[in-house]
């Protein structure tokens, strides 16, 4: 029965590349294609092509798993945008429960959450008159009620900005209930326009660039003592921090500041509270490599303690396990992620496998393009290796032959136990032989290792696979988070992505 039942909500097709593949259940290609979104376009698919996509998948979905991939997708996945998205569209669908305000909660967990849903909504709904919030979903708006109870006023300050929907729009249209008297007069400050300035570096930077200074030296030695103070002050958060490595650098703060920065950045406990997604990381490596500056090196020592820091939950295999790590460099793996950031498909893939290249033991790591290309790394660089691996564009091709991947085991007669492919799943031949990853997949397991599996790292999420999804020894991971590896451990366990899904209690 369980099997009739997934080969009636799955079929082949072809994919972008023309190649044979397989569509998705509902709730594995909503699952894919909301954590790996950033809503803007991807190489194959176009922003308003996504939306609409997930908007059709919610549709199709128990409303009680759109609820609990809301909350994975921020908890978990540490993504802001699409949760709103999901609980949105789901208020659209649902209603007559506490299923909608109880989401809202758990996927506002920061002051200007609250506008960006309720600008998502306005959105969402096509209001377009004069009171374009008016009939706001009451479980909006009573989950957003208890959001606003949850911030302090440095925290309205800081995200109180000019938008389509304002905190004062917001708190007008919500109308919270303050949990106290001191809540109760943040709320009349944010009517009255009077929260306090917050003490943030754009805030001190910005007063400093409107200060006059007798001479270039001057102004740049009052640079250099606003970034030790801002050092100092301990309340330059993680993210912050990371971004203005370079800033730092270049302002000539003292050695004492330096090292404290690094300190920050490499401390384990704040790097598990930062919660920043792996490729932020390597965001801000790249940028310290083309600094010619003193410290460079010490900072990305830094860095590369702290990407260790970030991985120290992922459980990898031992020795005795021998596992195979594919990252496809692809033309399709050079979409940007979103419009602004240098980070591509391509640099998450390399990154994420080696992140699983440090947590394990018995690794063969390799890229693949026309070709596919076996390489050495050491275990500890995990940002260091991903930056190797990125200068090597081209070296394999742009083409997406996975199949290569396999088809070279075949030919050593090498027997391993599980193969982890880092991809956008748009896999062809590009000589039009007749090859695929499903032939090589099936004479490998058929003849030489018929204990191996295969997880397919889906990046962009078109809800495609080169592989009939679920079937024996293939399974399938999307993200760009290293919380992928957590999946990939429940698998190990019985379970699968959307099993863990799940287990989330609302």
């Amino acid at each position: 029965m369980k099997f009739n039942l997934l080969k009636r909500k799955t079929k082949q097709i072809t994919n972008y590349q023309g190649a044979k593949a397989w569509t998705l259940t509902p709730e594995l290609a909503l699952y894919t294609a909301v954590v790996t979104a950033s809503l803007t376009n991807k190489f194959y698919e176009k922003e308003g092509a996504r939306l609409a996509r997930i908007k059709q998948l919610i549709e199709k979905c128990d409303p009680i798993f759109v609820a609990k991939l809301a909350v994975y997708t921020r908890e978990k996945m540490y993504l802001r945008s699409i949760p709103i998205v999901l609980v949105a569209e789901l208020a659209k669908l649902h209603s007559g429960d506490s299923l909608v305000k109880n989401t809202v909660a758990r996927v506002v967990k920061r002051a200007d959450e609250i506008m960006e849903l309720l600008a998502y909504y306005q959105f969402a709904n096509d209001r377009k008159a004069t009171k374009k919030l008016n009939k706001l979903s009451k479980q909006i708006q009573k989950g957003l009620g208890e959001a606003f109870n949850n911030f302090d006023e440095y925290q309205f300050a800081k995200y109180n900005r000019a938008g389509a929907v304002t905190l004062k729009d917001a708190l007008f249209l919500v109308h919270p209930k303050a949990k106290d008297n001191v809540q109760q007069a943040i709320f009349d400050k944010i009517v009255k326009d009077t929260l306090t300035t917050p003490y943030t570096w754009e805030v001190e930077l910005s007063k400093l660039g409107q200060g006059k200074y007798p001479s270039a030296v001057a102004k740049a030695n009052a640079v250099t003592a606003k970034w030790e103070e801002l050092i100092d002050s301990g309340r330059l958060g993680y993210m912050a921090l990371m971004r203005n490595l370079r800033n730092i650098l270049q302002a000539d703060v003292s050695a004492a500041h330096i090292k404290k920065v690094a300190q920050f950045l490499g401390d384990a406990e704040k790097v598990s509270r930062a919660k920043q997604l792996p490729f932020r990381f390597l965001a801000a490596y790249r940028e310290l490599e083309k600094v010619q500056l003193p410290y460079v090196n010490y900072l990305l020592t830094a860095l590369e303690k702290a990407v260790k820091a970030s991985a120290k939950n992922i459980k990898g295999f031992g020795l005795k396990t021998k596992v195979v790590l594919a990252s496809d460099v692809s033309g399709s793996m050079y979409s940007p992620i979103s419009p602004k950031s240098k980070i591509q498909c391509y640099d998450i893939g390399l990154l994420l496998s080696m992140l699983m290249r440090n947590r394990s033991k018995n690794v063969f790591t390799g890229i693949f393009g026309n070709t596919w290309e076996m390489m050495n790394l050491p275990a500890d660089n995990i940002l260091a290796n991903t930056m190797k691996l990125r200068k090597m564009e081209g070296r394999v091709g742009y083409s997406t032959n996975g199949y290569k991947v396999i088809n070279d085991l075949i030919k050593r007669k090498l027997k391993v136990d599980k193969v982890l492919i880092f991809t956008d799943l748009q896999l062809w031949d590009s000589r039009n032989d007749g090859n695929s990853l499903q032939r090589s997949w099936a004479q490998y397991t058929q003849k030489y290792a018929p204990n191996a599996k295969i997880y397919l790292f889906d990046l962009q999420g078109y809800g495609q696979s080169p592989l009939r999804i679920p079937s024996k020894n293939v399974h399938l991971i999307a993200g760009w988070s290293d919380k992928v590896f957590e999946v990939l451990d429940a698998i190990e366990n019985g379970g699968d992505a959307i099993a863990e899904i799940k287990t989330i209690i609302l």
